[in-house]
């Protein structure tokens, strides 16, 4: 069985328009939001740098060669897109050992903004989330509705689905993931990919059940909920008064299940719905089992927040908005455009 990722349903009706993303790096720009502030003192060094058309690993693997430390010793909070003008966290461990000069690091796509000493090595996720500048040139369709669109998002958020970069090129890694289950042998670093893509998959196909009945934002007989930019959740067998009042003011959120081993931590309809798509792709479900990948929960819904447009002219539409870590740029663009050019993911 081969499967393809298919074009989820959205929130607010189709694309209003087409338009032209990433037509220079300069058009993406992502900054990335700590969820800490580091200390001022300890064995890693924290370098806030700013990169233009490179990917996280090449950056990682230059200042390992740089600062003359293994490539372990390098620490990231997340991976970020090559396509794009993007201010990131490094951490580097120099217990007792003198800095060496960062400016000297520098190039054309390189730049050191701040360096700051801490106790720790900056992990993957350590953030609060990514604040994007997006310009969409050869924008052609309705504004009026678009407008509106944004506006609803900027109400009500959108459908935390994950981005189709997730899913490698033309969806492959899913693919890639049945065969490496059947016994296909993969390194380390691919073998991570290919489960993530599962599990996204598989939520996905979750969250696009309840977008097309119209109740991924309300909450469901035997719901989990998450708190808002939080990973603390709570179960509710029949949502009350108070739960409702907490969707509407989108201070929680109805979740989907990131499969794996574990107990299953829903119960009644969005029981219901969960079994539906495990059972209906049990190839990468037990695959994922089978793996030890541990049982996990996502939100349905992510807000949008300081989500701000303008038509700079007739053809050239810019963004900027905050999503948390682990939410896609990608899902909102995807509610408003389509694209006239391949870059667009």
């Amino acid at each position: 069985m081969t499967l393809e990722i298919p074009i989820w349903p959205y929130v607010y009706g189709l694309p209003s328009g087409v338009g032209n993303i990433r037509t220079v790096p300069e058009d993406f720009i992502v900054y990335e939001n700590l969820a800490f502030e580091p200390v001022g003192s300890g064995e890693h060094v924290f370098l806030q740098i700013q990169k233009t058309g490179e990917n996280t690993d090449y950056v990682a693997r230059q200042l390992a060669r740089f600062a003359n430390v293994r490539q372990r010793d390098i620490g990231y909070a997340g991976l970020k897109d090559r396509h794009a003008v993007t201010t990131q966290w490094f951490s580097v461990w120099l217990p007792r050992q003198p800095e060496p000069d960062w400016m000297a690091f520098e190039n054309d796509i390189l730049k050191v903004l701040h360096t700051v000493r801490h106790a720790r090595k900056l992990k993957r996720g350590a953030l609060s989330g990514n604040s994007f500048k997006i310009i969409i040139r050869g924008w052609q369709g309705d504004r009026a509705k678009t407008m509106g669109q944004l506006s609803l998002m900027k109400a009500n958020g959108i459908a935390n689905y994950y981005g189709e970069q997730r899913f490698g090129n033309q969806g492959q890694n899913v693919n890639k993931a049945l065969a490496m289950f059947n016994g296909t042998k993969v390194g380390r670093e691919q073998r991570s990919l290919y489960l993530s893509a599962a599990r996204s998959y598989l939520f996905n196909r979750i969250l696009s059940e309840r977008v097309a009945a119209g109740n991924w934002n309300r909450g469901l007989p035997g719901d989990t909920f998450m708190f808002d930019c939080s990973h603390s959740s709570f179960k509710s067998q029949l949502p009350d008064v108070e739960i409702l009042r907490r969707l509407e003011a989108k201070i929680i959120h109805p979740t989907g299940v990131l499969w794996g081993k574990g107990e299953i931590d829903v119960s009644a309809d969005a029981l219901s719905i969960e079994q539906k798509i495990i059972d209906g792709y049990d190839g990468l479900a037990q695959g994922l089992v089978d793996s030890g990948v541990e049982k996990a929960r996502r939100t349905l819904r992510v807000n949008v927040d300081n989500l701000e447009w303008q038509f700079s002219n007739q053809e050239t539409l810019q963004l900027s908005f905050t999503l948390p870590t682990g939410s896609y740029a990608t899902s909102v663009l995807r509610e408003i455009i389509g694209t006239k050019n391949p870059s667009f993911s």
